[in-house]
């Protein structure tokens, strides 16, 4: 597969970008869709989906702390694996805290013995 220059150098500016700031992430659609999912009975949707929004603050307050501290390829792969495929409607959300979590999980992966 062939990829046109133009693509390529395209796709290179959007991981430069990428790695450099924290991306934008629309929590409450996020909320809407995992808490349908997770929904607590007990506590109200409107409680569930408040509770999943702040979860999502909280986790993009600490990734704009933490962000220039995750080396730059893991930031690259791990926005990656959380965004997914844009073009896919069905496909889930992505999140602040799934972002978070495959960052320290690359960061204590390097920390292992060789």
């Amino acid at each position: 597969m062939i990829i046109p220059l133009s693509a390529f150098f395209l796709a290179s500016q959007l991981v430069v970008t990428v790695a450099d700031n924290v991306p934008k992430f629309d929590v409450a659609r996020g909320c809407r869709t995992d808490s349908a999912s997770a929904y607590d009975p007990n506590a109200g949707m409107n409680a569930t989906i408040k509770r999943c929004v702040d979860d999502e603050e909280q986790a993009r307050d600490q990734l704009q702390t933490l962000w220039s501290g995750f080396v730059s390829s893991d930031r690259i792969m791990c926005t990656g694996e959380t965004v997914g495929e844009k073009g896919d409607e069905n496909s889930t959300p992505p999140s602040y805290v799934e972002l978070l979590t495959c960052l320290q999980d690359q960061q204590l992966a390097r920390k292992l013995p060789k």
